[in-house]
């Protein structure tokens, strides 16, 4: 880019004798590689021998000469498109290629689905944006350390909890289980979930059996519980949605996690944690609650330890940190998540800088819109009514199926990846099924034009490797 420039510049003191800044663009590929409006920079210059751009444009093409362009058009009121051959974008790859992240180990922690509940859109959606953020901290030469987060304690478990365990009843929880059809289980577990959170909100019983039952799983785990009717219901039922969550990672051919971490597993280093900064006087007791009081650093107040004696999300959080560190050490810790989780995340990393400074410094929380339904609704797991992963994944294999008459996997997931990813990372994203699958506009023409080009320049470089 920065010869194009020169040689622009050069060109236009040779015509002109004038200095002038060239402006480069990215147009829509299918005008070229680069745009510049340099004609209507100079239309109002002096030394120019006419006024009108096109006219200037039409001057600087036919003396523009380089090995490296492969064809110039003038365009609109004066603008300069230009499509470079494929070795000057081959050796612009190579220059830019610089291996800044070198020797750093980078932890990206992403997807982070809960066990229990199924995998939504919004799950696909922060899967693919942060298979895509880790795939290119690698290029950039990090030792990135794909990492999974997931809540397999806590309120939400125990909502599945209750209503599988009203399913089984007396009976064999492993005969019971082994009897549903595989290809049926992550739906029937997602079912149970949204009749538990029903009968949560709507009965005041349901509510205090739940509630207990949530003390019950932590118990699980502390003591080592396996045997037990209702453990051997609560393992299998995790297993089955660890199980989906990989199948799709399969199917999506995003590349594998280096390592799971349940929220069972920070969740004890959390609530030590908690303690040693509630003897620090970083965290406060209030109403049989441990809180942080965040107003003090421009932030709000978060609890830690409900007034039941549990660890909240940011208790486990705040163990997640550390576990991390210890186990990684990293140069760099980025977090990758829905940005309606932005201030949440403010107040477990001033919490975890009064732990150690050192990894709060390292730390960073990306994040990306939401994936919103056309009119703006969004989804909710915990009401049934959300777009499900697979729902995508159907819907573009339909549109395919429909288009070429053919069932092509790669085609569907580089469309719904396309229509997922083409977007600015930060804004959300208004999914519309018929749209977003679509092989025509926006997406199919476009992938496959970029991928033939792609596929050409590296063809290129093969031999010299």
């Amino acid at each position: 880019m920065d010869d194009l420039k020169k040689l622009i510049q050069d060109t236009c003191h040779q015509l002109f004798n004038l200095e002038i800044e060239p402006e480069l663009s990215r147009p829509d590929e299918k005008f070229g590689d680069y745009a510049t409006n340099i004609a209507l920079q100079l239309a109002n210059q002096p030394n120019t021998t006419t006024t009108n751009p096109r006219e200037i444009a039409d001057q600087i093409v036919a003396n523009l000469k380089t090995d490296n362009i492969l064809s110039l058009e003038v365009a609109g009121p004066g603008f300069i498109n230009i499509r470079l051959t494929d070795q000057a974008l081959l050796n612009n790859i190579s220059r830019s290629n610089q291996k800044t992240l070198a020797g750093k180990v980078v932890v990206a922690e992403y997807s982070d689905p809960n066990p229990f509940k199924i995998l939504h859109a919004g799950h696909l959606y922060t899967t693919l944006v942060g298979n895509t953020v880790a795939n290119l901290l690698e290029v950039a030469g990090a030792d990135v350390k794909r990492v999974n987060f997931g809540g397999d304690v806590g309120l939400h478990v125990a909502r599945a909890m209750w209503a599988i365990s009203r399913k089984i009843g007396d009976s064999d929880a492993e005969s019971f289980l082994n009897n549903l059809p595989a290809n049926s289980r992550p739906e029937w577990i997602s079912q149970c979930y949204v009749e538990g959170n029903t009968a949560y909100e709507n009965d005041e019983t349901a509510k205090n059996e739940i509630i207990a039952l949530n003390k019950r799983i932590y118990e699980l785990h502390t003591n080592g519980d396996k045997t037990s009717n209702f453990a051997k219901t609560y393992w299998i039922c995790r297993q089955w949605s660890y199980d989906g969550f990989e199948e799709l990672y399969r199917n999506l051919g995003v590349k594998p996690f280096d390592k799971y971490y349940p929220e069972s597993s920070t969740t004890q280093l959390g609530i030590d944690s908690v303690n040693k900064l509630l003897e620090q006087g970083v965290l406060e007791k209030s109403d049989g609650a441990v809180v942080y009081r965040g107003e003090k650093d421009g932030l709000h107040t978060r609890v830690f330890i409900n007034s039941n004696g549990l660890p909240t999300y940011e208790a486990k959080d705040l163990g997640l940190a550390i576990t991390k560190w210890q186990d990684y050490h990293f140069d760099k810790s980025i977090m990758i998540t829905a940005n309606e989780i932005s201030e949440y995340m403010k107040v477990v990393l001033k919490v975890v800088e009064a732990l150690d400074p050192e990894i709060a410094k390292r730390s960073t929380h990306l994040t990306h819109g939401m994936i919103l339904m056309v009119g703006g609704q969004k989804m909710s797991s915990r009401t049934g009514k959300a777009l499900l992963a697979q729902d995508v994944l159907a819907a573009a294999a339909e549109a395919n199926l429909k288009a070429t008459g053919k069932i092509d996997n790669s085609v569907v997931i580089g469309a719904v990846k396309y229509a997922f990813l083409k977007n600015r990372i930060g804004g959300d994203l208004i999914y519309d099924p018929v749209e977003s699958v679509s092989l025509e506009g926006n997406s199919g023409p476009y992938l496959q034009y970029a991928h033939a080009r792609a596929r050409s320049i590296l063809r290129k470089k093969a031999p010299k490797d």
